[in-house]
This record gives C-alpha cells, sequence and structure tokens, in this order.
C-alpha cells in the first residue's frame, strides 16, 4: 500500500470532525474582527472556546489548554518585546533616531536618497514595532521629499518595505519571536536566516519598486503633516556611531551564539559565554542597560527621566502582549485537540511541503483577518506539528516562511493600510497600487529566499 493510501485509509469521522472545527474555529475569528470589529484578543479567545468544542474537548481541558498556551507564550515572549519597547523608547525620546536619520541623510546624494531611507528604516525598524516606527519616520520621508523635490513614493516606498519586513520577519518583533516560540526554533539561526532574507527582500520591495510606484501614484500628503525642522535647535543627542551600535548590540549577541553553535567545539570556555551572552532575553536586557547610558545620559536625561522613558514604553505595549498570549492559547487548543496532528497527516499525505504549507495558511489568515501578527500566531500554531522532523536550519526557514505569508497584500481589513493610506494622502486605490502591492512583493520575493535557502542549508 502506497504512504497516500494509507494516509487515506487512516482517515476517519473524528479526523473530519477536527478539521471543521479548525476551520468554524477560524472563521469565528475571521467574522469577529472584520465583521463586528471585536478586539482580536477576544476574537482569538473566542475563536479557541469554538474550535475546542466542536472538536469535543470537555470544557475543563478547553479552559486549561487555552490558560496554559497563553501563559507559556507570555512568559516566553512577553519579557523580550517588553524589552524591546524599552530600546525603542530610549531611541525615541533620547534623539538616537533623530540622529540616525541626519546621519544618514548627511551622507547620501541625491540619487542615494531612496537607499539611505531604506537603511534608516532598517535600523530604526530593528527596536521598534511598525506602527512606532511609522509614526516616527512618516514627517521624515515627507520633509526629504519636499526638500529633495522628489516624487512621495520614490521616498516613503523604501521607508515602508525596510519596516514592513523587519516586522515580518525579524526578532524582537512580536510575530516572528511568537512563531520562534511556537515552533521550538533557534532564535540565533532565525535571525541569522532572517536577515538573509530580508536583505534582498527590501531592495527589490523598497527602492526598486519605488521606482515604479512613483510612477504609479502621484500622493499629496496632508500638508498639516509635513514637518519643517529648518528653524529647529537640535537638542543634545547620542552621537551616530554609538546609537547605531547599541541598536545592534542585541542583534550582534545573538548572531554570535548562533555562530558559536555552529563554529566552536562544546565545553569552549568562549562558546559558553558567547552562547549566555547571546540568550535573546540576556542580549536584550544587555541592550536596554546600555542604551540608559549611551542613549539616555548622553542625552542629558538624569535617573528620574530615564525611568520615566522605559516605563513609558510598557502601556502601548499591552494590547500587543494581550493578543500575543491569546494566539498562544489558539495554539494550545489546535495541539491539545488534536487538529495539528491531523493537519500535519494530511499534509503529509498530499505531499505538501511544509515551507509551503505554512506560507499558504499564513496568506490565507493573512488576507482574512488583515493582522500580520494573528496570521503568523495562527499559521504557527497550526504547522508546529511539521516541525518536529525538521533540522533546525529548516525550523527556522518554517517561521520565515510564516512570516513571509503573514505580510501577504495588505488590504482593506487592515488597520496599516489606512494608516499609510491617511498619512499620505492617498485614495483607496492609490494606496493598493502602492502599499498592497509592495506588501504581496515583500511576501513572494522573502518566500522565494526562503525556498533558495532551504536548498543549501
Amino acid at each position: 500500500m502506497t504512504p497516500l493510501a494509507s494516509e487515506a485509509a487512516a482517515w476517519s469521522g473524528h479526523d473530519t470532525r477536527l478539521i471543521v472545527a479548525a476551520l468554524v474555529g477560524i472563521a469565528t475569528i475571521v467574522v469577529l474582527i472584520t465583521k463586528l470589529k471585536t478586539h482580536p484578543f477576544l476574537a482569538l479567545a473566542l475563536g479557541s472556546g469554538v474550535l475546542g468544542l466542536v472538536a469535543g474537548m470537555p470544557f475543563g481541558k478547553l479552559i486549561d489548554s487555552f490558560s496554559d498556551g497563553l501563559g507559556t507564550t507570555v512568559a516566553n515572549v512577553g519579557v523580550l518585546i517588553a524589552l524591546g519597547a524599552m530600546l525603542g523608547k530610549l531611541l525615541a525620546d533620547s534623539g538616537g533616531a533623530d540622529e540616525i536619520v541626519d546621519g544618514i541623510l548627511r551622507r547620501s546624494g541625491d540619487r542615494g536618497l531612496p537607499w539611505a531611507i531604506t537603511l534608516i528604516a532598517v535600523l530604526i525598524g530593528l527596536p521598534m514595532f511598525f506602527e512606532i516606527g511609522l509614526v516616527l519616520l512618516i514627517p521624515v520621508v515627507l520633509l526629504v521629499a519636499r526638500r529633495s523635490s522628489r516624487p512621495v513614493m520614490l521616498v516613503a516606498v523604501p521607508a515602508l518595505a525596510g519596516l514592513s519586513v523587519l516586522h515580518g520577519l525579524v526578532p524582537p518583533h512580536p510575530g516572528p519571536l511568537v512563531a520562534i516560540s511556537t515552533l521550538k526554533a533557534d532564535l540565533g539561526i532565525t535571525l541569522g536566516l532572517g536577515l538573509l532574507v530580508a536583505i534582498p527582500t527590501v531592495v527589490v520591495a523598497g527602492p526598486l519598486f519605488a521606482r515604479v510606484a512613483a510612477r504609479w501614484v502621484d500622493a499629496t500628503p496632508p500638508e498639516r503633516l509635513i514637518p519643517d525642522r529648518r528653524d529647529e535647535e537640535p537638542g543634545r543627542r547620542p552621537g551616530f556611531a554609538v546609537t547605531v551600535a547599541t541598536i545592534l548590540l542585541p542583534v550582534v549577541l545573538m548572531l554570535g551564539r548562533a555562530l558559536a553553535e555552529i563554529v566552536l567545539p562544546e565545553g569552549s570556555a568562549v562558546r559558553s559565554v558567547l552562547e549566555v551572552l547571546g540568550t535573546p532575553l540576556l542580549a536584550l536586557l544587555i541592550a536596554v542597560i546600555v542604551a540608559m547610558f549611551t542613549l539616555g545620559r548622553a542625552a542629558g536625561f538624569d535617573r528620574g527621566r530615564i525611568s520615566a522613558s522605559i516605563a513609558d514604553s510598557l502601556p502601548p505595549i499591552a494590547g500587543i502582549l494581550l493578543i500575543v498570549g491569546a494566539g498562544g492559547g489558539f495554539k494550545q487548543t489546535l495541539v491539545d485537540s488534536g487538529v495539528g496532528k491531523v493537519i500535519t497527516q494530511a499534509a503529509q499525505g498530499a505531499s505538501i511541503p511544509a515551507l509551503v504549507l505554512g506560507w499558504l495558511i499564513a496568506v490565507g489568515i493573512r488576507l482574512a483577518t488583515g493582522s500580520a501578527t494573528v496570521a503568523t500566531i495562527s499559521a504557527a500554531g497550526i504547522a508546529a506539528p511539521l516541525a518536529a522532523g525538521l533540522s533546525p536550519a529548516h525550523v527556522a526557514l518554517l517561521v520565515l516562511a510564516v512570516g513571509s505569508g503573514s505580510l501577504f497584500f495588505s488590504h482593506v481589513n487592515d488597520a496599516g493600510f489606512w494608516l499609510v493610506k491617511e498619512y499620505l494622502g492617498m485614495t483607496v486605490g492609490e494606496t493598493i497600487r502602492s502599499w498592497s502591492i509592495m506588501e504581496t512583493i515583500i511576501s513572494v520575493v522573502s518566500f522565494a529566499c526562503v525556498m533558495l535557502l532551504s536548498l543549501m542549508v
């Protein structure tokens, strides 16, 4: 009997019920978010309940599964998100972000402007969430476009691409962190491969696509959003080099750990030190402590101001932590109900590669819900059983495949779509021809890079 026939023979009515439960649970989440405008936390919690009940889980076990998944996810990921928010807040409040912008723009000529904006977006996007980075960068983008007399889209698209790619593919952003935790991937390997995927993706979706977008769309941003910093006196800021070094510190520490585990023998003193320093929690904690001095103190902040800046970084991420936690609860409900195992068997029987399945699931949920984070969390939970037989490098690539799918074709059910539309003064059609297509390019190009890497590692 062939493997495919064996899988078909093993299929039961209970398996069909589990698949129906998964579809009904996901449909519940989609309807609640898109039609009833329910907060994603409540939508994920209610969707988990519907999934478990349709699957026949005892009510007590359903509650325990959701609670365990929520608690484990917040414990593993929540502190990392909080530390990333602290680092981003210190970067913004100290003037370090402005220093990066001004420093790179001083060093770029007129022809290199889109590439300079891309580099700015990548550096600022590393520690900052997409929405925060967007709010910070858009005034700079509009000002640079006006002063250089270049089309707005030629400057805006590279900035948007840089922020979006990092948001979907590179930790410590919430989606990648949750996928890493769910799929039990190595963070250092995922970070390294994520950067390899991110670089060509940003180039294609940023400066290169910007030339096309500038011909398709003639954006006219609201006049009130265009700042004029010519009369501003720059305050005391941290230096350019030290700001960049501070932002890259956790990335270097985590990559150092991954390289040490590959290159150095076990038991080596250097490897042991790098493994400890490259632990994600410790790497981000070190970066925050260093930033208190290299960014906070350098900007003239006293201890009270530094403490206030760190405290102010936490309230805005409360909603993110709730969504991430509920996503972990949804994932655990999928696993404990048996849905994940059934989907794995069906995928193996149909000979669908794990990377392709992860991307397709994320694309479907992204198109339905509009949320990249919800798409990543849900797709990672569904694809989790597929990671069991994969090598560490391929598990990391599965994380990136899910992240790639979560960015596919942002449209009217995505809050980011409307944020970009309003900031750049575009119509819905213009936003689709620029932002939506850019997001699709990011998704397709990054997934192509993932598949190429899967042949090499």
